[in-house]
């Protein structure tokens, strides 16, 4: 899909035929400045056309996802072309990566993507209102683009602190529950801090993406480009906004894994119970085993084998065994 947004008057305006045909794979012929071409899943057809408008090329998918600093920050063909990676299905909680390229060539901004993060609806809403903020080049579009990605990550990380909190308060809850029930309440909360650490990886993923972005596009001096002194300070602003946000993600992360430690430490402590439960059992059991032993043996010569208190006074020597371990334990504090 190609969408073309127009400059009339200083505001962005949304070509009502820009929307392609699928049929004939047709592109809308643009007399009016162009100042951005959204290209969302392209196809050949619509890439082709932005292509031979800016007379540059639009990188493919596989180029998209590389990795290296040099595949997604460099210049070519008189244009810039930045990538970074951006977050979808935020709301879901199973979020996904994907890479969204800006293309500066001049006044004119193409981005190109493979999935529509909510940013870019919210980016477009705004600046297409009646008394929207005013865009005189494809930079600014490209900034408050940045601007809205930015603002999402920051309610994004906010919700997941909350939601951490909340987790916080479960794992060190006082009220008492049955061993069982909070080994598998602990458990659960493992799985759940372990989705919270998955998603905080992304948006830290993400967060350096634009951070470098934004550095490069800051950094780089050309003719072409002459930044206004509100450009330059919004740059800056997103500049420290981005910084600010993976300051507050590595911190979360921290608290996700001081959690994870702290779950898996009352989960050991949980069963360590259990099992000094049953070592004492054992040892308060043992000697009343040893004494019915003692008188379960088959001789002849045995004393007590006559008594007629013989079987009274075998109980009775059991339990006082069995009692005195129980009391010297529970005496010591480790009952």
């Amino acid at each position: 899909m190609l969408r073309i947004y127009l400059r009339e008057a200083e505001r962005l305006v949304l070509r009502n035929d820009s929307e392609i045909a699928s049929a004939e794979n047709a592109v809308p012929e643009v007399a009016a400045p162009v100042l951005w071409y959204d290209l969302v899943s392209p196809t050949s057809a619509e890439s082709r056309h932005v292509e031979q408008a800016l007379q540059l090329s639009i990188p493919t998918r596989d180029e998209m996802e590389e990795i290296e600093l040099s595949a997604r920050l460099y210049q070519e063909d008189g244009a810039e072309f930045m990538t970074l990676t951006a977050l979808t299905n935020l709301d879901s909680g199973e979020p996904m990566k994907t890479p969204v390229t800006f293309i500066l060539k001049g006044t004119t901004l193409v981005t190109v993507r493979y999935a529509d993060p909510k940013p870019f609806l919210a980016f477009v809403h705004r600046a297409l209102r009646v008394n929207a903020q005013a865009y005189s080049c494809g930079e600014e579009v490209m900034i408050g683009i940045i601007e809205s990605i930015v603002d999402r990550m920051a309610d994004v990380l906010e919700r997941i602190g909350n939601e951490i909190d909340g987790i916080s308060r479960e794992v060190f809850r006082s009220k008492a529950t049955p061993s069982t029930k909070k080994t598998q309440d602990l458990q659960s909360l493992i799985e759940q801090l372990g989705q919270k650490g998955d998603f905080l990886s992304g948006v830290r993923e993400s967060l350096v993406s634009i951070s470098r972005l934004v550095a490069y596009h800051a950094a780089l001096e050309t003719p072409q480009r002459k930044p206004s002194k509100e450009v330059r300070q919004r740059v800056k602003m997103v500049q420290r906004d981005a910084s600010s946000l993976g300051d507050h993600a590595a911190f979360l992360s921290g608290k996700v894994n001081f959690l994870l430690d702290a779950t898996l430490g009352l989960i050991n402590l949980e069963q360590n119970q259990i099992i000094k439960i049953f070592t004492v059992a054992s040892v308060v059991f043992l000697p009343p085993t040893l004494v019915a032993s003692v008188y379960g043996m088959n001789f002849e010569s045995m004393p007590e084998l006559r008594w007629d208190i013989g079987y009274p006074w075998a109980m009775m020597l059991m339990v006082a065994s069995a009692a005195l371990p129980f009391l010297y334990f529970k005496r010591r504090g480790w009952l």
